[in-house]
């Protein structure tokens, strides 16, 4: 039996297409501490609607992946150094300050999708995340982005121009 996800104990009422558990026709990506301590892990087996070539599967696909799970590695890393449970308040939330994918590999359709994400460097206010995506046993793609801790209430006035 898996422990409860990041997502489903830290933001049950996320509406995120990629991780929301609250948004029906999203992706329900799930993370996880691994065993190791160090890595943060999701699985996905992408529906066929995501192909991008035949029998593959869309690199856009792939990159909401990364970006979705390595932003919960990075806040999961955040309650870690704070020495905190996920899910305890305040709540910690990032955004993607900037988003890399390296495609390694054609990513077959019909295989199940691992992702493996670490924070390199310092857990901060920016904060470095490096993801890999596994097809069974093969690196196809790895993710080298940047997520920065915010106050989603501040984000999203700034975003509409309200002032307060």
């Amino acid at each position: 039996m898996h422990t409860p996800s990041l997502q489903d104990t830290t933001a049950p009422e996320g509406i995120c297409y990629g991780c929301g558990a609250s948004n029906p026709h999203g992706l329900h990506i799930k993370s996880r501490w691994d065993a190791d301590g160090v890595h943060v892990i999701a699985e996905h087996q992408p529906d066929a609607k995501y192909s991008g070539w035949p029998e593959l599967v869309y690199g856009g696909l792939i990159a909401m992946l990364v970006d979705c799970h390595s932003n919960w590695t990075a806040m999961a890393y955040h309650y870690r150094a704070e020495q905190r449970e996920p899910g305890s308040l305040p709540r910690i939330d990032c955004v993607t300050g900037n988003l890399g994918i390296k495609f390694i590999k054609p990513t077959p359709m019909g295989i199940t999708l691992s992702l493996r994400a670490r924070v390199e460097g310092e857990v901060g206010r920016k904060s470095r995340v490096v993801c890999e995506v596994y097809a069974g046993d093969v690196l196809t793609a790895i993710g080298d982005s940047v997520f920065v801790r915010v106050d989603t209430r501040q984000l999203s006035d700034s975003a509409h121009g309200r002032v307060r």
